[in-house]
Protein backbone atom coordinates (compact mmCIF):
# COMPACT_ATOMS: atom_id res chain seq x y z
CA UNK A 1 0.00 0.00 0.00
CA UNK A 2 1.36 3.45 -0.86
CA UNK A 3 2.28 5.76 2.25
CA UNK A 4 0.77 8.68 0.11
CA UNK A 5 -2.64 9.01 0.08
CA UNK A 6 -3.17 11.93 -2.94
CA UNK A 7 -1.12 10.91 -6.43
CA UNK A 8 -1.56 14.34 -7.70
CA UNK A 9 0.36 15.81 -5.21
CA UNK A 10 4.46 16.55 -5.22
CA UNK A 11 4.90 13.85 -2.58
CA UNK A 12 8.04 14.92 -0.21
CA UNK A 13 9.71 12.15 2.26
CA UNK A 14 11.60 13.25 5.29
CA UNK A 15 14.52 10.96 6.33
CA UNK A 16 14.54 11.29 10.28
CA UNK A 17 17.26 9.85 12.31
CA UNK A 18 17.90 9.30 15.77
CA UNK A 19 19.06 12.63 17.41
CA UNK A 20 16.79 14.53 15.08
CA UNK A 21 16.25 18.34 15.17
CA UNK A 22 12.73 19.12 15.57
CA UNK A 23 12.55 22.51 14.57
CA UNK A 24 14.01 21.68 10.86
CA UNK A 25 11.17 18.46 10.79
CA UNK A 26 8.80 21.00 11.79
CA UNK A 27 9.97 23.80 8.93
CA UNK A 28 9.53 21.14 5.83
CA UNK A 29 6.15 20.13 7.27
CA UNK A 30 5.31 23.75 7.67
CA UNK A 31 6.45 25.43 4.62
CA UNK A 32 5.10 22.62 2.20
CA UNK A 33 1.85 22.14 3.89
CA UNK A 34 1.04 25.82 3.60
CA UNK A 35 1.82 25.78 -0.26
CA UNK A 36 -1.83 26.19 -1.74
CA UNK A 37 -2.85 26.53 -5.45
CA UNK A 38 -4.92 29.82 -6.37
CA UNK A 39 -7.48 27.70 -6.31
CA UNK A 40 -6.63 26.87 -2.33
CA UNK A 41 -5.75 23.22 -2.96
CA UNK A 42 -2.99 22.03 -1.27
CA UNK A 43 0.19 21.40 -3.20
CA UNK A 44 2.49 19.21 -1.74
CA UNK A 45 1.99 15.94 0.85
CA UNK A 46 4.56 15.35 3.26
CA UNK A 47 5.77 12.18 5.13
CA UNK A 48 8.24 11.69 7.96
CA UNK A 49 9.92 8.57 7.59
CA UNK A 50 12.59 6.84 9.00
CA UNK A 51 15.43 4.02 8.57
CA UNK A 52 14.23 2.18 11.67
CA UNK A 53 10.23 2.29 12.10
CA UNK A 54 9.12 3.22 16.04
CA UNK A 55 10.39 5.91 18.70
CA UNK A 56 12.96 8.12 17.67
CA UNK A 57 14.66 10.35 19.94
CA UNK A 58 14.93 13.87 19.09
CA UNK A 59 17.71 16.69 20.30
CA UNK A 60 14.90 17.75 22.88
CA UNK A 61 13.33 15.61 25.60
CA UNK A 62 10.97 14.29 23.87
CA UNK A 63 11.30 10.86 22.09
CA UNK A 64 8.54 10.57 19.22
CA UNK A 65 6.99 7.41 17.24
CA UNK A 66 7.65 7.82 13.42
CA UNK A 67 5.43 4.54 12.09
CA UNK A 68 6.48 5.23 8.23
CA UNK A 69 9.43 3.01 7.04
CA UNK A 70 11.77 4.21 4.78
CA UNK A 71 9.74 2.47 1.68
CA UNK A 72 8.18 6.28 1.58
CA UNK A 73 11.59 7.41 -0.28
CA UNK A 74 10.92 5.41 -3.20
CA UNK A 75 7.59 6.83 -3.96
CA UNK A 76 8.49 10.46 -3.23
CA UNK A 77 9.27 13.18 -5.64
CA UNK A 78 11.92 15.12 -3.35
CA UNK A 79 13.61 13.51 -0.58
CA UNK A 80 14.82 16.02 2.23
CA UNK A 81 17.18 15.04 4.53
CA UNK A 82 17.33 16.62 7.98
CA UNK A 83 20.32 16.67 10.68
CA UNK A 84 20.84 14.78 13.67
CA UNK A 85 22.31 15.91 16.61
CA UNK A 86 24.70 13.21 16.77
CA UNK A 87 26.80 14.79 13.93
CA UNK A 88 27.80 17.73 16.13
CA UNK A 89 30.26 15.34 17.09
CA UNK A 90 32.60 13.21 14.34
CA UNK A 91 32.17 9.46 15.85
CA UNK A 92 28.40 10.51 14.93
CA UNK A 93 28.89 11.35 11.19
CA UNK A 94 29.24 7.88 10.20
CA UNK A 95 25.88 6.17 8.33
CA UNK A 96 24.58 3.00 9.76
CA UNK A 97 23.37 0.08 7.31
CA UNK A 98 19.81 1.12 8.15
CA UNK A 99 20.19 4.77 6.48
CA UNK A 100 22.50 3.61 3.20
CA UNK A 101 19.06 1.25 2.57
CA UNK A 102 17.54 4.03 2.84
CA UNK A 103 19.19 6.30 0.70
CA UNK A 104 19.61 3.76 -1.60
CA UNK A 105 15.75 3.74 -2.13
CA UNK A 106 15.88 7.02 -3.84
CA UNK A 107 14.70 6.52 -7.28
CA UNK A 108 16.05 8.26 -10.53
CA UNK A 109 15.01 12.07 -10.87
CA UNK A 110 14.19 12.79 -7.60
CA UNK A 111 15.13 15.73 -6.26
CA UNK A 112 17.42 15.15 -2.80
CA UNK A 113 17.86 18.23 -0.64
CA UNK A 114 19.45 18.17 2.73
CA UNK A 115 19.19 20.35 6.12
CA UNK A 116 22.28 21.26 8.24
CA UNK A 117 24.35 18.53 8.81
CA UNK A 118 22.03 16.00 7.13
CA UNK A 119 24.72 16.83 3.97
CA UNK A 120 27.13 13.98 5.60
CA UNK A 121 24.54 12.02 4.83
CA UNK A 122 24.56 12.70 1.58
CA UNK A 123 28.61 12.93 0.87
CA UNK A 124 28.79 9.58 2.60
CA UNK A 125 26.57 7.71 0.12
CA UNK A 126 28.13 9.92 -2.78
CA UNK A 127 25.67 12.12 -4.05
CA UNK A 128 27.86 15.34 -3.45
CA UNK A 129 30.68 13.67 -5.40
CA UNK A 130 31.65 16.65 -7.74
CA UNK A 131 29.26 18.87 -6.57
CA UNK A 132 28.83 22.46 -4.98
CA UNK A 133 27.54 21.82 -1.38
CA UNK A 134 27.00 23.13 2.02
CA UNK A 135 26.47 22.45 5.53
CA UNK A 136 26.63 24.34 8.79
CA UNK A 137 29.69 26.85 9.27
CA UNK A 138 31.03 25.06 12.24
CA UNK A 139 30.97 21.95 10.65
CA UNK A 140 32.75 22.76 7.63
CA UNK A 141 36.63 22.36 8.03
CA UNK A 142 35.39 18.59 9.23
CA UNK A 143 33.21 18.23 6.09
CA UNK A 144 36.72 19.19 4.06
CA UNK A 145 38.33 16.61 5.47
CA UNK A 146 36.16 14.05 5.17
CA UNK A 147 34.69 14.53 1.40
CA UNK A 148 37.72 16.55 -0.66
CA UNK A 149 35.66 15.47 -3.53
CA UNK A 150 32.62 17.74 -2.92
CA UNK A 151 32.70 21.57 -3.56
CA UNK A 152 31.79 23.23 -0.33
CA UNK A 153 30.81 26.48 -0.33
CA UNK A 154 30.63 27.12 3.68
CA UNK A 155 29.57 31.32 3.02
CA UNK A 156 25.88 30.43 1.33
CA UNK A 157 22.56 29.71 2.60
CA UNK A 158 21.92 27.08 0.17
CA UNK A 159 23.32 25.41 -2.78
CA UNK A 160 21.70 24.04 -6.03
CA UNK A 161 23.63 21.32 -8.33
CA UNK A 162 21.18 19.84 -10.78
CA UNK A 163 18.75 18.02 -8.83
CA UNK A 164 20.71 18.21 -5.94
CA UNK A 165 20.41 20.62 -2.94
CA UNK A 166 21.46 21.36 0.32
CA UNK A 167 21.31 23.78 2.86
CA UNK A 168 23.29 25.55 5.81
CA UNK A 169 22.25 25.86 9.44
CA UNK A 170 19.11 24.79 10.89
CA UNK A 171 17.06 28.00 10.05
CA UNK A 172 18.24 28.28 6.10
CA UNK A 173 16.28 25.08 5.73
CA UNK A 174 13.35 28.10 5.72
CA UNK A 175 15.46 29.77 2.60
CA UNK A 176 15.94 26.21 0.68
CA UNK A 177 12.35 25.15 1.29
CA UNK A 178 10.53 28.77 0.24
CA UNK A 179 13.30 28.17 -2.94
CA UNK A 180 11.78 24.68 -4.06
CA UNK A 181 8.93 26.21 -3.68
CA UNK A 182 9.38 28.65 -5.97
CA UNK A 183 11.04 26.04 -8.20
CA UNK A 184 8.27 24.12 -8.49
CA UNK A 185 5.21 26.62 -8.44
CA UNK A 186 6.94 29.94 -8.92
CA UNK A 187 7.33 33.56 -7.17
CA UNK A 188 3.30 34.15 -5.68
CA UNK A 189 3.07 31.18 -4.24
CA UNK A 190 6.13 31.00 -2.12
CA UNK A 191 5.80 34.58 -0.89
CA UNK A 192 2.54 33.56 -0.25
CA UNK A 193 3.98 30.97 2.47
CA UNK A 194 6.82 33.05 3.39
CA UNK A 195 4.00 35.58 4.51
CA UNK A 196 2.10 32.76 6.17
CA UNK A 197 4.85 31.94 8.18
CA UNK A 198 6.33 35.38 8.78
CA UNK A 199 9.76 35.19 7.27
CA UNK A 200 11.42 37.70 4.08
CA UNK A 201 10.89 35.55 0.88
CA UNK A 202 14.37 36.19 0.53
CA UNK A 203 17.15 36.69 3.04
CA UNK A 204 19.88 38.98 2.40
CA UNK A 205 23.75 38.02 1.92
CA UNK A 206 24.52 34.29 2.89
CA UNK A 207 26.04 32.08 5.87
CA UNK A 208 29.24 34.29 6.20
CA UNK A 209 27.03 36.94 8.17
CA UNK A 210 26.37 34.22 10.87
CA UNK A 211 30.29 33.56 11.65
CA UNK A 212 31.43 34.61 15.31
CA UNK A 213 33.22 38.33 14.75
CA UNK A 214 34.58 40.59 17.26
CA UNK A 215 31.53 42.93 18.56
CA UNK A 216 31.61 46.42 17.76
CA UNK A 217 31.85 48.73 19.76
CA UNK A 218 28.71 49.94 21.17
CA UNK A 219 29.16 53.55 19.47
CA UNK A 220 29.53 51.90 15.88
CA UNK A 221 26.78 53.22 14.15
CA UNK A 222 24.33 50.56 11.54
CA UNK A 223 24.21 50.94 7.73
CA UNK A 224 20.43 50.03 7.80
CA UNK A 225 19.34 53.18 7.15
CA UNK A 226 21.90 53.23 4.18
CA UNK A 227 20.61 50.03 3.04
CA UNK A 228 17.24 50.65 2.98
CA UNK A 229 17.52 53.96 1.25
CA UNK A 230 19.56 51.75 -1.77
CA UNK A 231 16.39 49.53 -1.53
CA UNK A 232 14.05 52.56 -2.47
CA UNK A 233 16.13 53.67 -5.43
CA UNK A 234 18.01 50.49 -6.90
CA UNK A 235 17.06 52.18 -9.93
CA UNK A 236 19.71 54.77 -9.36
CA UNK A 237 23.54 54.52 -10.32
CA UNK A 238 24.21 54.44 -6.61
CA UNK A 239 27.53 54.63 -5.27
CA UNK A 240 29.43 54.21 -1.75
CA UNK A 241 29.80 57.48 -1.25
CA UNK A 242 26.26 58.53 -1.76
CA UNK A 243 25.50 55.41 0.60
CA UNK A 244 28.31 56.69 3.07
CA UNK A 245 26.82 60.04 3.51
CA UNK A 246 23.45 59.08 4.62
CA UNK A 247 24.84 57.53 7.48
CA UNK A 248 27.57 60.09 7.86
CA UNK A 249 30.50 58.08 7.46
CA UNK A 250 33.68 58.14 5.46
CA UNK A 251 33.65 55.62 2.58
CA UNK A 252 36.55 53.72 4.30
CA UNK A 253 34.31 53.50 7.86
CA UNK A 254 30.82 52.61 5.89
CA UNK A 255 32.83 49.92 3.75
CA UNK A 256 34.31 48.70 6.40
CA UNK A 257 31.60 48.70 8.54
CA UNK A 258 28.86 47.35 5.97
CA UNK A 259 30.70 44.21 5.62
CA UNK A 260 30.92 43.54 9.02
CA UNK A 261 27.35 43.96 9.31
CA UNK A 262 26.24 42.25 6.07
CA UNK A 263 29.29 39.71 5.79
CA UNK A 264 30.04 40.79 2.15
CA UNK A 265 30.97 44.42 0.82
CA UNK A 266 28.47 47.16 -0.40
CA UNK A 267 28.85 46.38 -4.12
CA UNK A 268 28.01 42.53 -3.69
CA UNK A 269 25.13 43.52 -1.95
CA UNK A 270 23.57 45.67 -4.20
CA UNK A 271 24.08 43.52 -7.28
CA UNK A 272 22.35 40.68 -5.22
CA UNK A 273 19.32 43.00 -4.67
CA UNK A 274 19.38 44.86 -8.31
CA UNK A 275 19.23 40.66 -8.98
CA UNK A 276 16.95 39.73 -6.85
CA UNK A 277 14.53 42.89 -7.94
CA UNK A 278 14.86 41.75 -11.74
CA UNK A 279 13.91 38.29 -10.66
CA UNK A 280 10.32 39.74 -9.08
CA UNK A 281 9.82 42.00 -12.48
CA UNK A 282 10.44 39.24 -14.45
CA UNK A 283 8.45 36.58 -12.64
CA UNK A 284 5.45 39.14 -11.67
CA UNK A 285 5.25 41.96 -14.57
CA UNK A 286 4.87 42.49 -18.57
CA UNK A 287 7.46 44.73 -18.69
CA UNK A 288 10.59 44.41 -21.54
CA UNK A 289 13.69 43.07 -20.85
CA UNK A 290 15.58 47.05 -21.02
CA UNK A 291 12.96 48.31 -19.08
CA UNK A 292 13.02 45.53 -16.45
CA UNK A 293 17.42 46.05 -16.73
CA UNK A 294 16.71 49.98 -16.35
CA UNK A 295 14.32 49.36 -13.03
CA UNK A 296 16.57 46.97 -11.19
CA UNK A 297 19.71 49.57 -11.36
CA UNK A 298 22.16 47.30 -14.72
CA UNK A 299 21.08 50.28 -17.12
CA UNK A 300 21.38 47.88 -19.86
CA UNK A 301 19.78 44.60 -21.22
CA UNK A 302 23.26 43.19 -21.89
CA UNK A 303 24.02 44.27 -18.48
CA UNK A 304 21.34 42.47 -16.88
CA UNK A 305 21.80 39.17 -18.88
CA UNK A 306 25.61 39.11 -17.58
CA UNK A 307 24.32 39.19 -13.86
CA UNK A 308 21.56 37.18 -14.21
CA UNK A 309 23.83 34.38 -15.89
CA UNK A 310 26.48 34.56 -13.47
CA UNK A 311 24.10 34.67 -10.49
CA UNK A 312 21.39 32.32 -11.76
CA UNK A 313 22.81 30.89 -14.33
CA UNK A 314 20.24 31.28 -16.84
CA UNK A 315 19.32 34.93 -19.20
CA UNK A 316 16.25 36.77 -18.42
CA UNK A 317 14.07 35.44 -20.75
CA UNK A 318 14.97 31.82 -20.28
CA UNK A 319 14.32 32.47 -16.21
CA UNK A 320 10.48 34.53 -17.37
CA UNK A 321 9.86 31.73 -19.29
CA UNK A 322 10.28 29.13 -16.63
CA UNK A 323 8.66 31.19 -13.96
CA UNK A 324 5.73 32.80 -15.29
CA UNK A 325 4.56 29.58 -16.79
CA UNK A 326 5.17 27.46 -12.85
CA UNK A 327 3.39 30.54 -11.45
Amino acid sequence: MSAFLHPDRHKVAVLVRHGMLLMELGIVHRLFGQARSAEGELLYEVITCTPEPGPVRTDTDLTIPVPQGPEAIAEADTVVVTASSAEYEPSGRSITPPVAYAMGLISDGTRIASICTGAFVLAAVGLLDGRRATTHWRSADEFRREYPQVRLDPDVLYTEDGDVFTSAGVASGIDLCLHLIRQDFGAAVANEVARGTVVSPHREGGQAQFIRRPVPEPRTSSTAAARAWALEHLHLPLTLRELAAKEAMSTRTFTRRFRDEVGMSAVQWLTQQRVERARQLLEESELPIDRIATEAGFGTAASLRQHLQSALGVSPSAYRITFRRTA
